[in-house]
Order: structure tokens, then C-alpha cells, then sequence
């Protein structure tokens, strides 16, 4: 049985698409196998793991609107399996955006994604779903489809308020459509230790949420943001750190991440 996880925060710029690409590059590099499911319309997610959104035969849109399954959607990138990372991509792109206008008149509106997703859930170990930033039809099937909720943060006094934001949208989703959700972690991302700020925000989160704050710390990382822009072979699109440069500290972080989620998992 999969572990689903939704990776969330309604606040953007956060790096929640960056964490949920190389988390899906780690896990793949530590022996899991691992389904990306790409929710956010813009589909940098998708671009980020190596697939041109624009070429696509088949993407969640798709199965949202259950015109094709995930087995037929999904996809493992050329470029991942031949760096040894391969874990399967299903996309997005702008038809998404048509989604949301699309679902609110049909039945199971919010639960597409969760019973598409039942069909494979042998498949897979893990499947990590990007969601949009804010809370929209998309990020509520991401909800209802999930058993968790990892929320990249930046240590930060506005995350703060974001994040009890967001704590209150998992509370109420947990309690109308989707018992088995909960938070699964705080993942800090873009971490300076120089900033004192950081270091401030980081214990105050560590006190308020205690082990709910994942021990791995994401370092901010110029190596991390290049990658999306070093697509082979075509500069349109990117590969994750992991396989951009996995020696960098970013990409070592996000490996150390991935092992500590495969350890505390569900568990936690």
C-alpha cells in the first residue's frame, strides 16, 4: 500500500514544488518506488522532473475528468531512468487550469483523484502530490486523495501566519471529507543559518510543533535553483537537484530528507 502525501502551503514562493520534485528523486535513489502527481496548472513539477508539459499525450487532466487512467497517464522520464532516479511522473499543464471549472458541476468532484489513484496504489510506495498554492477544487482532491500533509516552510514571521492558515484548512478537510488526513511534518527550506531571523523563527516552530518538524533542514542552495533551467535536451525544461548535481549540499539534504520520511512515514 502506497503512502500518499500531499506536499501543501497556501502561501507560493515557498519551494513546495522544488521539495516535492527532489523528495521524489530521493526516495526514487533510496530503492522506493515513487508516483509525482503534478496539481498545480502552471506544471513546474512536471517541467522540474525532466517531461515537456507541452508534449503530453496524457495528463491529470485527464484523469481527473476519468477520460484515462493513471497507469496510462503516468510516465518515467528518459532522462531520470538513465541517472538511476527513475520514478514516474503523471503531469500537468494549462488544460489543467479547465479542471476547475470542469469538476464543480460532477459528481465525486473532490474524490476524483483519490479513486483514480486507488487503481495503483500497489504500484507504489510513495506518491507525493504537488499542490497548487492556495485552496482551490485541484488542491482539495490533493487533500482527499492524501494520508498526510508535508508543508514546506521558510523561517519566516509571514509563514507563520500561512501556516496556521493552512493547519486550519487540514483540521476542517480531516473532519468533513477525509479522516485519514493529518500533518505529517514541517519540512524548513531555504534555511540561512546567518539570519537570525531564521534561527529564531526555526526554534519557535520547534516549540510550538516539537516533532512535527522534520530534524532534516533544507539549505537555501544556488545549485538547487539552477537546476530547473538544465533540461537535456532542451533548455525548456529541468531535472531535479538530485540528478543535476548530487554532490551539492541541497541535493545531500534532500537525500537525508528522504530517509528520514521512509523511517518516520506514517508513524509519525
Amino acid at each position: 500500500m502506497a503512502q500518499i502525501f500531499c506536499i501543501a502551503n497556501q502561501k507560493g514562493g515557498v519551494g513546495k514544488t522544488t521539495t516535492t520534485v527532489n523528495l521524489a528523486a530521493g526516495l526514487a535513489k533510496i530503492g522506493q518506488r515513487v508516483l509525482l502527481v503534478d496539481l498545480d496548472p502552471q506544471g513546474n513539477a512536471t517541467m522540474g522532473s525532466g517531461v515537456d508539459k507541452r508534449a503530453m499525450a496524457l495528463s491529470v487532466y485527464d484523469v481527473l475528468l476519468e477520460s484515462a487512467s493513471v497507469a496510462e497517464s503516468a510516465t518515467v522520464p528518459d532522462k531520470l531512468k538513465e541517472a538511476g532516479i527513475g520514478y514516474a511522473v503523471l503531469g500537468a499543464n494549462r488544460e489543467l487550469a479547465g479542471a476547475e471549472v470542469e469538476l464543480v458541476s460532477l459528481e465525486r468532484r473532490e474524490r476524483r483523484l483519490k479513486d483514480a489513484l486507488a487503481q495503483v496504489d500497489a504500484d507504489y510506495d510513495f506518491i507525493l502530490i504537488d499542490c497548487p498554492p492556495s485552496l482551490s477544487m485541484l488542491t482539495l482532491n490533493g487533500l482527499c486523495a492524501a494520508q498526510g500533509v508535508i508543508v514546506p516552510m521558510q523561517c519566516e514571521y509571514f509563514a507563520l501566519e500561512g501556516l496556521a492558515d493552512l493547519t486550519n484548512t487540514i483540521k476542517q478537510v480531516h473532519a468533513k471529507l477525509n479522516r485519514d488526513l493529518r500533518l505529517i511534518g514541517l519540512l524548513r527550506v531555504m534555511f540561512d543559518p546567518r539570519i537570525t531571523l531564521q534561527q529564531q523563527v526555526s526554534e519557535q516552530l520547534k516549540a510550538h510543533y516539537g516533532d512535527k518538524v522534520f530534524d532534516t533542514i533544507i539549505p537555501r542552495n544556488v545549485r538547487l535553483a539552477e537546476a530547473p533551467s538544465h533540461g537535456i535536451p532542451a533548455p525548456s525544461y529541468g531535472l531535479p537537484g538530485l540528478v543535476f548535481d548530487p554532490s551539492a549540499k541541497g541535493s545531500q539534504a534532500f537525500l537525508a530528507f528522504a530517509s528520514e520520511l521512509v523511517d518516520r512515514g506514517l508513524r509519525a
